[in-house]
């Protein structure tokens, strides 16, 4: 379901896939099945999301992020694509940011560029990621710390 007022360019969304209004999806942004993308939300064009992700509202993808399949991505949770930002400055490639498969990011969470989050790891509300999280972690704070691991469960 591709909502009337979402503006939708990529044909490569998955089956079962429900974007809601007032979502931009960029014409090479690549969207798997079963997802549910909610109102607000950007996704720029070198974008990869897996099958059955989650992105809740106000939730930009930017260049460069890939999402795996049952990743959760909490309300206004903030990605950042460029180290050394300036206007009307872009790269010619921008730095690989990885969410692994069933990683959960809290809202506000902000993860800056070229951080891969490992399977299964948990983001806490508000956290600023500045370096990779390993595989099943629990982080949280300014900067992020690893407070705990979780036990496999996918």
């Amino acid at each position: 379901m591709i909502h009337p007022l979402s503006d939708v360019q990529s044909t490569a969304i998955g089956n079962n896939t429900n974007i809601w209004q007032f979502v931009v999806v960029l014409p090479r942004a690549i969207i798997g099945d079963d997802c549910n993308i909610c109102s607000h939300c950007f996704i720029e064009n070198d974008v990869t999301i897996g099958k059955s992700v989650t992105i809740k509202n106000g939730v930009q993808l930017w260049d460069g992020v890939t999402l795996e399949d049952d990743v959760f991505v909490g309300p206004n949770c903030t990605f950042a694509n460029d180290p050394l930002p300036r206007s009307k400055q872009h790269l010619a490639n921008y730095p690989r940011t990885v969410v692994r498969r069933g990683a959960s990011l809290g809202a506000n969470a902000t993860i800056l560029p070229g951080i891969t989050v490992g399977e299964g790891a948990m983001v806490g509300a508000g956290a600023v990621v500045t370096k990779d999280v390993p595989a099943w972690a629990v982080v949280a704070g300014n900067p992020a710390r690893i407070l705990r691991y979780l036990e496999k469960k996918l």
